[in-house]
């Protein structure tokens, strides 16, 4: 993957801890203009390719070469700065080109007769050092840092990721390395780094797990597969559809090497004795012929086919809800009725409350005032942000085997802590490390697994997507589309949230909260045209106060979503046939006219389809509720 005139040039880079190889002799560049995302599965080293290209870890072999004179900011995946220090010191603490001219001018000035005071002011000029502070304290700001005077040991994780975010595009690099930048951010902060990477012209090799995110930066695609790396001219979009042709491309490759290879092996078995007569090349050959047909494919596409613990009528209801925290108010006067099968996301800005308000739902945060009335078999399992508490130095398997040794699917069937485990991509062989030798990503997609265990009918997922990789998402996507339970999700990963989400509850602060009957997509197709009819005629209201989205009561009706209008049609259907073949059946059996054969096929067939009538009406009961 050599380039002409490139920013960094990585040539047969091998990186291994023990005996688990990372990748080995990756070689690529990137120039000027390129914005790349890299993707892999958890565990395959990208943190750690991006920790060797910025110099913070060693490798085993393999160069790594930057043109001279290049301005590189990187943002690690967890930085670490002194806490003594104040959020504005923070910026000028990790020693770049501006600082470093801001720290001389400073000293020039406070030297007696400021020697080389001239040539400081061009360097001032040229770095554009000047603005410094003025430049940290205004993306700050964007990014909800208000306190520039607070210290760094009384952030949270994702306030400091934040300071560590702007310090890097402050400097405004020519060449930036960011891993999950968009983690801790919400959905607004996102949409503007958006916006501020495209306007810029710096080159840029990104690890994120949003792909709404690669899809509008990234001009191409770096994978890490099996230890080598694979480029795709263009966006995430393109690059899902290329893979693919790259995996069936390999499968027919290595299905034409295996009938050659049972061609030319009894070929080789044949006539020892004349083994040394036989062609030299042909010989070679085999053994190259032999790698590609012993290669074994990674099958992603793995279908989870879980189905949670029964879940009656009754959800639960919350009933004038109030939560404050001195003069920051949470909730304010809320009341919701949860139906059946419900799917809903929840957004809105950093410090709105989402986090306590699904900690309140399950009893786990006290209320100022209200009542919550959870139904009887609702069990909830609950993803936290800081909920990961792992004893490090036991095996993952033993990690699940502590929670339960299978989860009984009903019907005979059951699903074991290893078949679990496989479903989210961890190898037999994987299960058996220990925590402690797992990467940030896979101790994540660990403490999925064990949520999951628990064979919850009420999901409460709360930023599950901080960390994990793009294909646990896909898994996950589709085990929340199939979930025969309730789900909230609080994440500020579009993509995610579009796939998986029916309505939104929108947390606009100041405990209030509305209602929005679609996904993330819809509702901010329907907020940027408030937005043009707002500016269009200035009299009329903000769109966060807007009653066009109704504030949540107690028993206020939401509407039906578009997945819900065409489920329920589509219910009516099924409903009217599954009747009608009922009526055939019982007038069959009643009518004396049918071998016993038949009456036997059919007496079989009507209690199952009894059992879907009955679920397919109540499901259909529950929508007529929805207006």
């Amino acid at each position: 993957m050599a380039v002409i005139n490139p920013y960094l040039q990585v040539e047969n880079l091998t990186k291994s801890f023990g005996d688990l190889v990372l990748f080995e002799n990756l070689s690529f560049g990137i120039a000027e203009g390129q914005r790349i995302g890299l993707v892999a599965k958890n565990g395959s080293g990208k943190t750690t390719l991006l920790n060797i290209l910025s110099g913070k870890e060693g490798r085993d072999s393999g160069s790594v070469i930057y043109r001279n004179d290049l301005r590189v900011g990187y943002l690690e995946q967890a930085p670490v700065y002194p806490e003594e220090l104040t959020v504005i010191e923070a910026c000028f603490y990790h020693g770049n080109e501006v600082t470093d001219v801001i720290k001389q001018y400073e000293l020039c000035l406070e030297t007696p007769g400021s020697p080389g005071l001239e040539h400081l002011l061009e360097e001032m000029e040229r770095t554009k050092a000047w603005d410094y502070e003025q430049r940290a304290k205004q993306i700050l700001s964007i990014l909800k840092i208000a306190n520039f005077e607070q210290r760094i040991g009384e952030l949270s994780g994702g306030q400091l990721k934040r300071v560590a975010l702007a310090n890097v595009l402050i400097l405004e690099p020519d060449f930036l390395i960011l891993d999950e930048p968009t983690n801790h951010l919400d959905l607004e902060m996102v949409e503007w780094l958006e916006d501020f990477l495209k306007r810029g012209n710096m080159s840029l090799l990104m690890v994120t797990h949003d792909r709404y995110f690669l899809d509008r930066i990234c001009n191409e695609i770096y994978e890490i597969d099996d230890k080598k790396i694979y480029s795709y001219k263009g966006n995430y979009s393109y690059y899902l559809e290329k893979r693919q042709e790259r995996k069936d491309n390999l499968t027919a490759e290595i299905a034409k090497a295996n009938n050659l290879y049972r061609t030319e092996l009894d070929w080789m078995r044949r006539m020892p004795q004349a083994r040394g007569h036989k062609a030299r090349y042909r010989q070679e050959a085999f053994y190259e012929l032999e790698k590609v047909a012993k290669q074994r494919i990674n099958n992603d596409s793995i279908k989870l086919d879980m189905q949670g613990s029964y879940i009656g009528n009754k959800i639960f209801e919350a009933n004038h809800l109030f939560k404050s925290y001195g003069d920051k108010v949470i909730l304010n006067d809320f009341s919701y009725i949860f139906s059946r099968y419900e799917k809903m996301g929840i957004i809105g800005n950093n410090g709105t409350g989402k986090s306590t308000f699904v900690k309140i739902l399950q009893g786990l945060a006290p209320l100022d005032q209200g009542k919550l009335e959870v139904g009887e078999t609702v069990r909830f399992g609950y993803y936290s942000q800081d909920g990961m508490n792992f004893d490090e130095n036991q095996k993952v398997i033993d990690i699940i085997k502590d929670i339960a040794d299978y989860i009984d699917l009903g019907n005979g069937q059951r699903l074991t802590a290893m078949q679990l485990l496989q479903h989210f991509l961890f190898s037999p062989e994987k299960q058996y490390t220990y925590v402690y030798k797992l990467s940030g990503g896979e101790k994540r997609r660990l403490y999925l697994c064990t949520v999951l265990m628990h064979n919850p009918n009420f999901l409460v997922l709360d930023e599950p997507t901080n960390d994990l990789d793009i294909v646990t998402l896909q898994i996950l996507e589709e085990y929340l589309q199939k979930f025969k339970g309730c789900v909230i999700v609080v994440s500020h990963d579009r993509y995610f949230m579009d796939k998986v989400v029916d309505h939104l509850l929108v947390f606009n602060g100041e405990g209030d909260i509305r209602d929005f009957p679609g996904n993330y997509t819809e509702y901010r197709g329907w907020k940027d045209e408030k937005l043009k009819l707002d500016r269009a005629n200035a009299s009329q209201t903000k769109i966060s106060n807007d009653n066009s989205i109704k504030k949540v009561r107690l028993n206020d009706k939401r509407k039906m979503s578009f997945k819900e209008k065409q489920e329920f049609i589509a219910l009516e259907k099924d409903i009217s046939a599954l009747e009608e073949e009922k009526a055939e059946i019982e007038a069959a059996l009643s009518g004396g006219l049918i071998d016993v054969d038949e009456i036997t096929k059919l007496s079989k067939r009507l209690p199952i389809l009894n059992d879907e009538l009955d679920t397919k009406s109540m499901r259909w009961l529950e929508l007529s509720e929805i207006e």
